[in-house]
């Protein structure tokens, strides 16, 4: 299936409506999808919490802390950002620093991409008084984007770089805003598009082979990429390439990546002065 063919079957509905008859289709009733979706949803509000009101810390000691500190910085009027991308970009932190620390988080559509998907839904939701339904609906319709990005693409840093991980994210969240807000299945792959565009050819340089050093803070990152790109999205601003074509050629960069760029910490920030020093903290000297 492609967005193509999503914007046909989806006419007059929403990507929400069109991935829950999906799944009934497929055999799944609606009330065991949106069930199995509110389950999700309670361990997002938990992630993105979790980190904030108190610092916790990775079991590798390399990262945490940050989005307690960034937390406290928020709440005291310091942020550059409005009061969504601060609150999401807070939100991204917690989640990240959850999982990096062994806590229980929603992969969506990878760990290492957590983040973006819930930081952004869930601020959204919260400053704009969004009801829980249409947040189910949003993150029903998000996971039909990434079901047609791993068609035709990737969702792993392994084959196709960050890209892949955050770029996929980051598109999720932007459809899902734009759900959330309203906005047409059209105008929800657009969002999608601009988000992807983004992020195209993202690579994957974890330090010490962790799911830490860069990727929490890429996930901030893909929290203002995903929403510039629903709020373009929402205004009626279009991607020139569309959805369809913008996937291929993620596919394309992806494999055209060399293998030092795809979650091998063989190249990138992996392998700087400081990214080797943080490897010998964690694993010793090796020959």
């Amino acid at each position: 299936m492609t967005a193509k063919d999503c914007l046909e079957k989806a006419a007059g509905s929403s990507l929400g409506e069109l991935a829950l008859q999906l799944e009934e289709d497929a055999g799944t009733p609606r009330e065991d999808a949106l069930r199995k979706l509110d389950s999700m949803l309670t361990v997002m509000e938990a992630e993105v919490e979790h980190a904030c009101h108190l610092p916790v810390y990775s079991i590798s000691g390399l990262t945490g802390g940050d989005a307690y500190r960034y937390d406290q910085y928020r709440k005291e009027g310091g942020s550059l950002l409005g009061e969504i991308p601060a609150l999401a970009a807070t939100y991204a932190l917690s989640a990240s620093e959850t999982n990096a620390a062994m806590g229980r988080i929603v992969a969506c559509p990878t760990a290492g991409s957590c983040g973006i998907l819930p930081a952004c839904v869930l601020a959204v939701a919260k400053v704009r008084g969004i009801p829980r339904e249409k947040v189910l609906l949003a993150l029903a319709g998000a996971g039909l984007i990434g079901e047609l990005i791993d068609e035709h693409a990737s969702l792993a840093g392994a084959q196709g770089g960050c890209q892949a991980e955050c770029g996929s994210a980051a598109a999720m969240a932007a459809g899902a805003i734009v759900e959330m807000l309203g906005g047409k299945p059209e105008m929800a792959f657009h969002g999608a598009a601009m988000a992807i565009k983004n992020q195209l050819g993202l690579v994957c340089d974890p330090v010490a082979g962790l799911v830490e050093i860069p990727c929490i803070k890429r996930n901030v990152g893909g929290t203002a990429i995903a929403l510039s790109a629903a709020d373009l999205a929402l205004a009626g601003v279009e991607s020139r390439i569309p959805f369809d074509d913008v996937v291929e050629a993620m596919d394309r960069v992806g494999k055209a990546l060399p293998a030092a760029l795809r979650e091998t910490a063989g190249g990138g920030l992996a392998t700087t002065k400081a990214g080797l020093a943080m490897k010998e903290k964690v694993y010793g000297k090796t020959e």
